[in-house]
Protein backbone atom coordinates (compact mmCIF):
# COMPACT_ATOMS: atom_id res chain seq x y z
CA UNK A 1 0.00 0.00 0.00
CA UNK A 2 0.89 3.98 -0.91
CA UNK A 3 2.94 4.96 2.51
CA UNK A 4 1.45 8.75 4.09
CA UNK A 5 3.98 10.81 4.82
CA UNK A 6 2.23 13.91 6.74
CA UNK A 7 3.79 17.64 6.63
CA UNK A 8 3.21 19.02 9.47
CA UNK A 9 4.45 22.45 8.29
CA UNK A 10 0.77 23.92 9.39
CA UNK A 11 1.07 23.01 12.47
CA UNK A 12 4.31 25.10 13.03
CA UNK A 13 2.22 28.09 11.30
CA UNK A 14 -0.13 27.69 13.75
CA UNK A 15 2.46 27.66 16.62
CA UNK A 16 4.61 30.60 14.83
CA UNK A 17 1.31 33.16 14.49
CA UNK A 18 1.66 33.64 18.37
CA UNK A 19 5.28 32.44 19.38
CA UNK A 20 5.87 30.03 22.32
CA UNK A 21 4.97 26.17 21.92
CA UNK A 22 1.18 25.80 21.30
CA UNK A 23 0.69 23.59 19.71
CA UNK A 24 4.10 21.81 20.41
CA UNK A 25 5.48 20.35 16.37
CA UNK A 26 7.31 17.97 18.41
CA UNK A 27 4.60 16.21 20.01
CA UNK A 28 2.30 16.74 16.79
CA UNK A 29 5.01 14.30 15.00
CA UNK A 30 5.05 11.74 17.51
CA UNK A 31 1.51 11.74 17.34
CA UNK A 32 0.97 11.63 13.49
CA UNK A 33 3.24 7.88 13.89
CA UNK A 34 1.00 6.90 16.89
CA UNK A 35 -2.09 7.35 14.75
CA UNK A 36 -1.00 5.87 11.82
CA UNK A 37 2.21 7.88 10.09
CA UNK A 38 3.93 6.04 7.67
CA UNK A 39 6.28 8.79 7.64
CA UNK A 40 6.90 12.92 8.80
CA UNK A 41 7.72 15.32 6.38
CA UNK A 42 8.56 19.28 6.95
CA UNK A 43 9.79 22.02 4.31
CA UNK A 44 12.12 24.23 5.95
CA UNK A 45 12.03 27.77 4.05
CA UNK A 46 14.90 30.54 4.83
CA UNK A 47 12.52 32.84 6.58
CA UNK A 48 11.30 29.87 8.76
CA UNK A 49 7.78 31.22 8.50
CA UNK A 50 6.54 27.39 9.81
CA UNK A 51 8.93 24.84 10.13
CA UNK A 52 12.43 26.26 11.76
CA UNK A 53 15.55 24.47 11.10
CA UNK A 54 15.93 23.90 14.76
CA UNK A 55 12.41 21.75 14.19
CA UNK A 56 13.95 19.65 11.97
CA UNK A 57 17.15 18.79 14.37
CA UNK A 58 14.93 17.98 16.90
CA UNK A 59 12.51 16.25 15.08
CA UNK A 60 15.10 13.73 14.05
CA UNK A 61 15.71 11.62 17.14
CA UNK A 62 11.63 12.10 17.29
CA UNK A 63 10.72 10.40 13.90
CA UNK A 64 10.77 6.71 14.24
CA UNK A 65 9.14 6.21 10.59
CA UNK A 66 10.53 7.82 7.87
CA UNK A 67 11.90 11.27 8.04
CA UNK A 68 11.39 13.30 4.59
CA UNK A 69 13.19 17.01 4.70
CA UNK A 70 11.97 18.90 1.36
CA UNK A 71 13.28 22.28 0.50
CA UNK A 72 15.61 24.01 -2.27
CA UNK A 73 19.23 22.62 -2.18
CA UNK A 74 20.91 26.23 -0.84
CA UNK A 75 23.44 26.00 0.57
CA UNK A 76 22.08 26.17 3.99
CA UNK A 77 19.51 23.37 3.38
CA UNK A 78 22.25 21.41 2.34
CA UNK A 79 24.13 21.58 5.34
CA UNK A 80 21.13 21.13 7.33
CA UNK A 81 20.18 17.86 5.66
CA UNK A 82 23.56 16.40 5.77
CA UNK A 83 23.67 17.08 9.40
CA UNK A 84 20.43 15.52 10.37
CA UNK A 85 21.03 12.52 7.61
CA UNK A 86 17.02 12.09 7.32
CA UNK A 87 15.50 9.39 5.67
CA UNK A 88 14.66 10.86 2.30
CA UNK A 89 15.62 14.78 1.16
CA UNK A 90 12.90 15.85 -1.43
CA UNK A 91 14.73 18.63 -3.59
CA UNK A 92 12.01 21.21 -4.15
CA UNK A 93 13.07 24.95 -6.39
CA UNK A 94 11.10 26.76 -4.51
CA UNK A 95 11.87 30.88 -4.53
CA UNK A 96 12.45 31.99 -1.31
CA UNK A 97 9.29 34.74 -1.59
CA UNK A 98 6.88 31.18 -2.95
CA UNK A 99 3.67 31.09 -0.93
CA UNK A 100 3.62 27.09 -1.47
CA UNK A 101 5.78 25.07 -4.11
CA UNK A 102 4.62 26.25 -7.40
CA UNK A 103 6.34 23.69 -10.18
CA UNK A 104 8.47 21.15 -10.23
CA UNK A 105 12.55 21.17 -11.61
CA UNK A 106 13.55 21.58 -15.26
CA UNK A 107 15.86 18.59 -14.68
CA UNK A 108 17.15 18.68 -18.04
CA UNK A 109 18.96 22.13 -17.80
CA UNK A 110 19.41 21.60 -13.85
CA UNK A 111 20.64 18.23 -14.87
CA UNK A 112 24.21 19.18 -13.79
CA UNK A 113 23.78 20.77 -10.40
CA UNK A 114 21.02 18.22 -9.23
CA UNK A 115 23.42 15.38 -10.22
CA UNK A 116 26.46 16.82 -7.68
CA UNK A 117 23.97 17.70 -5.01
CA UNK A 118 22.56 14.18 -5.30
CA UNK A 119 25.55 12.24 -4.64
CA UNK A 120 26.62 14.37 -1.86
CA UNK A 121 23.64 12.94 -0.26
CA UNK A 122 24.17 9.59 -1.60
CA UNK A 123 27.71 9.61 0.32
CA UNK A 124 26.17 9.97 3.25
CA UNK A 125 23.44 7.43 2.84
CA UNK A 126 20.40 9.54 1.97
CA UNK A 127 17.75 8.83 -0.27
CA UNK A 128 16.85 11.28 -3.06
CA UNK A 129 13.78 12.49 -4.42
CA UNK A 130 13.11 15.48 -6.68
CA UNK A 131 10.12 17.44 -7.31
CA UNK A 132 8.94 17.50 -10.92
CA UNK A 133 6.22 18.44 -13.04
CA UNK A 134 3.87 15.19 -14.56
CA UNK A 135 5.75 15.28 -17.99
CA UNK A 136 7.91 12.24 -18.83
CA UNK A 137 10.86 13.90 -20.20
CA UNK A 138 11.66 15.62 -17.07
CA UNK A 139 11.12 12.45 -15.22
CA UNK A 140 13.75 10.86 -17.57
CA UNK A 141 16.17 13.39 -17.42
CA UNK A 142 15.96 12.81 -13.38
CA UNK A 143 16.82 9.62 -13.92
CA UNK A 144 20.13 10.48 -15.74
CA UNK A 145 21.12 12.86 -11.86
CA UNK A 146 21.28 9.58 -9.92
CA UNK A 147 18.08 10.10 -7.76
CA UNK A 148 16.26 7.73 -6.41
CA UNK A 149 12.71 8.75 -6.68
CA UNK A 150 11.01 11.82 -8.01
CA UNK A 151 7.94 13.48 -6.56
CA UNK A 152 5.11 14.38 -9.15
CA UNK A 153 3.93 17.76 -8.47
CA UNK A 154 0.12 17.13 -8.25
CA UNK A 155 -1.74 20.43 -8.24
CA UNK A 156 -2.90 20.50 -11.74
CA UNK A 157 -4.53 17.38 -10.93
CA UNK A 158 -6.34 18.39 -7.96
CA UNK A 159 -7.59 21.65 -9.83
CA UNK A 160 -8.82 19.75 -12.85
CA UNK A 161 -10.39 16.58 -10.56
CA UNK A 162 -14.17 17.90 -10.71
CA UNK A 163 -14.37 18.90 -14.16
CA UNK A 164 -12.70 15.54 -15.74
CA UNK A 165 -10.70 13.37 -13.41
CA UNK A 166 -9.77 10.97 -16.15
CA UNK A 167 -8.34 14.03 -18.14
CA UNK A 168 -6.24 15.00 -15.03
CA UNK A 169 -5.18 12.20 -14.43
CA UNK A 170 -3.67 11.67 -17.45
CA UNK A 171 -0.14 13.21 -17.70
CA UNK A 172 0.43 11.92 -14.36
CA UNK A 173 -0.05 8.27 -15.75
CA UNK A 174 2.60 8.61 -18.66
CA UNK A 175 4.87 10.23 -15.95
CA UNK A 176 4.71 7.01 -13.41
CA UNK A 177 5.37 4.73 -16.70
CA UNK A 178 8.14 6.82 -17.23
CA UNK A 179 9.32 6.61 -13.71
CA UNK A 180 8.68 2.99 -13.98
CA UNK A 181 10.53 2.36 -17.42
CA UNK A 182 13.65 4.37 -15.98
CA UNK A 183 13.93 2.54 -12.76
CA UNK A 184 12.80 5.60 -10.36
CA UNK A 185 10.74 4.94 -7.29
CA UNK A 186 7.70 7.22 -7.26
CA UNK A 187 6.00 9.45 -5.07
CA UNK A 188 3.26 12.60 -5.35
CA UNK A 189 2.23 15.67 -3.83
CA UNK A 190 0.30 18.79 -3.33
CA UNK A 191 -2.94 19.35 -2.97
CA UNK A 192 -4.02 15.95 -2.60
CA UNK A 193 -7.14 15.51 -0.02
CA UNK A 194 -10.08 13.20 0.67
CA UNK A 195 -11.68 13.38 -2.14
CA UNK A 196 -9.49 13.21 -4.91
CA UNK A 197 -6.56 10.99 -3.25
CA UNK A 198 -8.05 7.48 -3.69
CA UNK A 199 -8.89 7.88 -7.07
CA UNK A 200 -5.10 9.22 -8.13
CA UNK A 201 -3.47 6.25 -5.88
CA UNK A 202 -5.68 3.36 -7.74
CA UNK A 203 -4.40 4.89 -11.08
CA UNK A 204 -0.90 5.65 -10.78
CA UNK A 205 0.74 2.73 -11.08
CA UNK A 206 4.17 1.91 -8.48
CA UNK A 207 3.19 5.00 -5.93
CA UNK A 208 5.46 4.45 -3.25
CA UNK A 209 4.19 7.67 -1.14
CA UNK A 210 1.85 10.67 -0.78
CA UNK A 211 3.08 13.38 1.63
CA UNK A 212 -0.08 15.48 2.44
CA UNK A 213 0.05 18.46 4.87
CA UNK A 214 -2.29 21.79 4.10
CA UNK A 215 -5.56 19.47 3.50
CA UNK A 216 -4.50 17.13 6.14
CA UNK A 217 -4.11 19.71 8.85
CA UNK A 218 -7.73 21.31 7.35
CA UNK A 219 -9.80 17.98 8.28
CA UNK A 220 -8.17 17.34 11.73
CA UNK A 221 -9.97 20.59 12.68
CA UNK A 222 -13.24 19.04 12.20
CA UNK A 223 -12.27 15.75 12.43
CA UNK A 224 -9.73 15.54 14.89
CA UNK A 225 -5.88 14.74 14.18
CA UNK A 226 -6.02 10.79 14.75
CA UNK A 227 -9.76 10.38 12.95
CA UNK A 228 -7.66 12.40 10.50
CA UNK A 229 -5.21 10.21 9.32
CA UNK A 230 -7.19 7.28 9.54
CA UNK A 231 -9.66 8.55 7.10
CA UNK A 232 -6.29 9.37 4.44
CA UNK A 233 -4.95 5.61 5.03
CA UNK A 234 -8.15 4.80 4.51
CA UNK A 235 -8.41 6.79 1.10
CA UNK A 236 -4.84 4.75 0.19
CA UNK A 237 -5.88 1.02 0.59
CA UNK A 238 -6.11 -0.86 -2.88
CA UNK A 239 -9.32 -2.86 -2.05
CA UNK A 240 -11.38 0.04 -1.81
CA UNK A 241 -13.45 1.48 -5.19
CA UNK A 242 -12.09 4.50 -6.68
Amino acid sequence: MTKLSVNINKIATLRNARGGNLPDVLKAAVDCERFGAQGITVHPRPDERHIRYRDAVDLKPLVTTEFNIEGNPEPAFIELVLAIKPTQVTLVPDAPDALTSNHGWDTISHREHLTDIIAAFHKHGIRTSIFVDADPKMVEAAAKTGTDRVELYTESYAAAYLADREKAIAPFIAAAEAAAKTGLGLNAGHDLNLDNLRFFAQRIPNLLEVSIGHALIADALYFGLENTIQLYLRELKPWLPA
